[in-house]
């Protein structure tokens, strides 16, 4: 089956795609010459399927393996309109960008959505094991959770989900450090998991919270495992862009920008961006940071 699923303009999958390392993360997969997004997705039915993304004249057409009934591809439609922003409107950001130089080609690059998993849980947990380790380490602990407790695709079994919450949830510390290889993260992505599952922690719920922002953070920060950096950049998948990842990348790229490369506080960073307001976060992301020149591939956000 092929689903047309349309995008507020201007769009791009190769963007969307490259705002952020998570394409290179299990179970998503991106061609680069053929400029397919792929991905191997659990769906609520419990059937597993292929989706294979490309774009469209207008958004995307993603061909969905086997024979999906009619909630079936309702809610693949949903879950690849969330993971690309096809439904964001960024107008309101690309008028502020046009008067700032170093925002000045975003909207002509159809820049400002970032990639996202299909549900906020999956995002958390792949937040969790971004800290205190290497992007290679992040990699390689997303591609033990899914090798070893991911649902296979039937015609492929090698390829296989993201896990779910119950099937996380139903696991103990000890086989998620060991065959996981989690570390100190295991009783962080377990409690997760399980509050998840018991419906007692309903994170999809915040895809749609109207709450204000500041709710919002502290309900992530609520999250054992989450400090102030995961909420900032999960709050920047969620649509809400008023807080900026403050890490050590950013106290880099900041001093390099307004401070001759002196060293910097975090309050220097927040300072740097504070006249964007609530747009903030989305601005610090596509920033045409001078210590990088240009260059991609050195983003902070890695991209491999």
């Amino acid at each position: 089956m092929t689903l047309t699923l349309p995008a507020f303009p201007p769009f791009s999958l190769s963007a969307v795609v490259r705002s952020h390392g998570w394409v290179r993360l299990a179970p998503f997969s991106w061609d680069e010459d053929s400029g397919q997004l792929t991905r191997i997705e659990r769906l609520s039915s419990r059937r597993v399927v292929e989706l294979v993304i490309r774009e469209a004249s207008d958004g995307v057409k993603v061909d969905v393996s086997g024979d999906p009934g009619c909630s079936e591809e309702e809610e693949a439609r949903r879950k690849v309109t969330w993971m690309l922003g096809l439904d964001q409107d960024l107008s309101a950001f690309y008028a502020l960008a046009r008067d700032e130089p170093k925002l000045a080609q975003v909207e002509a690059r159809a820049q400002g959505r970032i990639l996202r998993s299909p549900t906020l849980f999956e995002d958390v947990v792949n937040t969790i094991l971004t800290t205190n380790t290497s992007w290679a380490g992040t990699i390689r602990m997303v591609e033990a959770l899914v090798s070893q407790f991911g649902a296979p695709l039937p015609l492929d079994r090698s390829r296989r989900a993201f896990p779910t919450a119950s099937q996380l949830a139903a696991l103990d510390v000890h086989t998620l450090r060991s065959i996981g290889r989690l570390g100190y993260r295991a009783p962080y992505v377990l409690e997760l998991a399980r509050g998840v599952a018991s419906g007692d922690l309903d994170l999809e719920g915040l895809q749609a919270a109207d709450e204000p922002t500041q709710q919002l953070r502290a309900r992530l920060l609520d999250i054992d495992g989450v400090g102030a950096y995961s909420a900032a950049n999960l709050l920047i998948m969620l649509g809400r862009y008023d807080f900026i990842p403050v890490d050590s990348w950013a106290r880099k790229v900041v001093s390099h920008e307004w401070h001759s490369g002196e060293p910097v506080r975090s309050i220097e960073v927040e300072a740097a961006f504070e006249r964007w307001g609530r747009w903030k976060g989305l601005v610090y992301w596509f920033w045409e940071w001078a210590y990088l020149a240009g260059d991609w591939r050195r983003s902070p956000w890695p991209l491999g």
